[in-house]
């Protein structure tokens, strides 16, 4: 591809949706720039074969043949060659609707409404009709289609590559005057081209001549993902025949889509328009159906509650017949589903079985799913329910200001149900974060980029499967600075499982009946409501039964006064059998909730005090000292464990399998340290993460004091001088 000539191009239609100014603001171009461009790259492909489809037109209309009959044979007179008919049968091309000024708005209407039906119903998402009357009422329907029919894109000089570029650096362009969200975003063609050689990477069967492979992208946005997957493996094996899939739910971005693959003679029946995950209107548009190959990247950081009664109703419904059997994500953050989406379509795969093809996934994440969520949440059993199957082969970490609408680090997460035997049980974790080179221009938030080399260096990273290898990254891009580092880990799938246990500590308190002790009864609400009328009765009723409770609360506070000679109990026990006697002597009964607040009124936690015991003996905790410890788990752990999803509960085969490794870790960290603590095995629960950055961590010291003196000395000079220069 020619930069300088793609930068000319992006330049001159900027320029072009520029003139919109004063009828659209900025972030209103897209309405009608993006869907003049995919007219005008239609205009440009169809305009050699128009006669010939006119002729054709005319003949099978006076035979009174009806437009299902035509499409076949009118696609045929556009293109023999083509799989899907791509045709326009009005009279008019670009050139030709400038040779009638006054009536270019119905006739451009007409010219759209003579596409075939496909390319019809693009138009029809893009709403352009809507905007020709805008534009002719403000005198530039003209103006931008005259300016257009001087630009040309037609496939032999604008390829499908260089088109998507195109696209992206317009949506790009407009989403960044529509200041969208950072999960709303397109994937960088450098990040796709990476993902493409890291998925297919190892995939003999794929450059097989003649074999028959599906690609999915359920957030497909204009294409990019299905487009350079199809690019990569057609460059590798140009007999493959591949069927790309796709969803996508902005009406926009599915047109774009679709126009891309009709120029290129793919089925646009394959990409769906619609919410992948159901949004209660649509739903998922391959359900049932499975794919060889997925890529994706999904909005990440972004809510889903849109989505959220269809998926909570699959989750609890359909459990992992359905797809969102593992678990659900916090719902700020949608990525998790879109993977598990994804994992539902892989195709079955069992060793030995030649049928069986298995399926592989490659898709971009932020941070949030490598650790979010604590052990026993949605994410971390959707991390479980992965690994524990052996599907998770590789995560690469990418450099962050990558995005054109976000800086922060992105993950690519490579997984499959078809490992190669010596990735089996385990996870290659690699550090890609210094692969890339500054930007000569920055694109909003996108200020690296990654080149082909650095492509081809993580790729064979990945391919080699090395535990510890090591390459010369640049560790400052402004010195040029190199430092070798170890880029790549491998990790047994147990390595990222924990045990969350909880660690009790028995409650201590001593109790004392003092005036300040017993007048925070008044903060305990089972006390207050002593003096509240429970029932609706009449004025009266009410304040006869408030003044009874203030009796009430009265009657407690001298009983407690009778106590307070007593001095301070040490003793929860010994206070009780006082407390009861007294009340007994008085005449009160105690409800066990009105006990509940003395004890918490006139009590304090007191170390030296001894243990509080519930009517069994056994010591009652104290929630202020109870802590959780995550034990790894250890060597020869076998996967999946004994424990379902679905809600928290007491599991006898979890805890009967880890209980000795449990009591080791208790004696060796904690009863050192707390000799009366205990754990509570009922709470035991399952937890994964996946700590990346902790495992390249490279630890730099501090700079020497004398240099950073020597700094601030001199930045004190460079103020001083400033400011005499502004006194002077």
């Amino acid at each position: 591809m020619n930069i300088q000539a793609h930068d000319q191009l992006k330049s001159h239609i900027w320029e072009i949706a520029n003139r919109l100014r004063g009828p659209y603001r900025p972030p209103q171009y897209r309405l009608v720039m993006l869907p003049m461009v995919v007219l005008r790259r239609l205009d440009c492909v169809l305009e050699p074969s128009k006669d010939a489809v006119l002729k054709q037109y005319e003949k099978l209309t006076a035979q009174n043949m009806p437009e299902s009959a035509m499409e076949r044979l009118l696609g045929r007179a556009a293109d023999p060659d083509r799989k899907h008919p791509l045709y326009n049968t009005s009279p008019y091309t670009f050139e030709r609707l400038l040779g009638d000024p006054e009536n270019i708005a119905p006739n451009l209407v007409s010219y759209i409404n003579g596409f075939s039906a496909t390319a019809r119903t693009i138009f029809e998402k893009f709403k352009f009709t809507d905007q020709i009357e805008k534009l002719d009422a403000s005198n530039r329907l003209f103006t931008i289609v005259k300016a257009m029919a001087d630009v040309d894109l037609h496939p032999d000089r604008i390829d499908n590559l260089q088109m998507g570029y195109l696209f992206e650096h317009l949506v790009m362009r407009f989403n960044e005057q529509a200041n969208e969200e950072a999960g709303d975003h397109f994937t960088p063609r450098e990040v796709i081209r990476l993902m493409a050689n890291l998925v297919y990477t190892g995939e003999q069967d794929v450059y097989t001549p003649g074999i028959f492979r599906t690609i999915y992208d359920p957030a497909c946005g204009t294409g990019g993902m299905l487009s350079e997957s199809e690019k990569f493996i057609l460059g590798q094996n140009s007999q493959a025949n591949l069927a790309l899939h796709g969803q996508e739910y902005n009406d926009e971005s599915w047109a774009i889509c679709c126009s891309d693959m009709l120029i290129k003679d793919e089925d646009t029946k394959n990409i769906v328009l619609g919410d992948t995950l159901g949004d209660g209107k649509t739903r998922d548009g391959f359900e049932g159906s499975s794919f060889h190959y997925m890529l994706a990247n999904p909005p990440f950081g972004v809510e889903w509650k849109d989505q959220k009664a269809v998926v909570e109703r699959e989750h609890k419904e359909m459990g992992f017949s359905g797809r969102f059997g593992a678990g659900l994500p916090a719902i700020n953050d949608g990525s998790l589903l879109f993977l598990q989406h994804m994992i539902e379509k892989m195709h079955p795969y069992e060793q030995g079985d030649e049928n069986a093809t298995g399926s592989k996934i490659a898709i971009v994440f932020n941070g949030s799913p490598l650790f979010s969520g604590d052990a026993g949440s949605g994410p971390s059993n959707i991390r479980r329910w992965i690994i524990e199957n052996d599907w998770l082969d590789a995560v690469v970490a990418l450099p962050d200001q990558l995005f054109y609408n976000t800086g922060i680090f992105t993950y690519v997460w490579l997984v499959t149900n078809r490992k190669a035997a010596e990735r089996r049980g385990k996870v290659q974790l690699i550090d890609g974060t210094r692969f890339f080179e500054k930007m000569k221009k920055s694109l909003n938030n996108k200020r690296n980029e990654i080149t082909d080399d650095q492509i081809n260096a993580l790729t064979k990273i990945y391919g080699r499967f090395k535990d510890g290898e090591q390459a010369q990254v640049i560790t400052d891009h402004k010195t040029g600075e190199k430092e070798t580092r170890v880029v790549s880990r491998i990790f047994e799938n147990r390595e990222f499982g924990f045990l969350k246990v909880t660690v009790e500590r028995p409650l201590r308190m001593n109790f004392e009946a003092t005036p300040l002790r017993i007048a925070r009864l008044d903060e305990q609400s089972a006390f207050a409501a002593l003096a509240i009328s429970k029932k609706h009765k009449d004025a009266k009723a009410v304040e006869a039964e408030e003044a009874a409770g203030r009796d009430e609360q009265g009657a407690i506070r001298a009983l407690l006064s009778t106590l307070e000679a007593k001095g301070r109990y040490m003793d929860r026990e010994v206070f009780d059998a006082d407390l009861t006697r007294a009340a007994k002597r008085a005449g009160l009964k105690l409800a066990t909730p009105i006990k509940k607040a003395i004890f918490a009124a006139v009590g304090e936690r007191d170390p030296d005090a001894e243990i509080c015991r519930d009517s069994k003996d056994r010591p009652e905790p104290d929630s202020e000292l109870r802590d959780t410890e995550n034990i790894p788990l250890p060597e020869g752990t076998t996967l999946p464990l004994p424990m379902q999803f679905g809600p928290d509960k007491p599991n006898d085969r979890l805890v009967e399998a880890f209980r000795d490794v449990i009591d080791a870790y208790m004696a060796r960290e904690v009863l050192p340290h707390a000799g009366d603590a205990w754990i509570d095995y009922d709470k035991t629960k399952v937890g994964y993460e996946i700590p990346i950055n902790r495992h390249f961590y490279v630890y730099k010291p501090p700079r020497p004091l004398d240099e950073i003196e020597a700094d601030i000395s001199a930045l004190e000079g460079e103020i001083a001088g400033l400011l005499k220069g502004l006194v002077a």
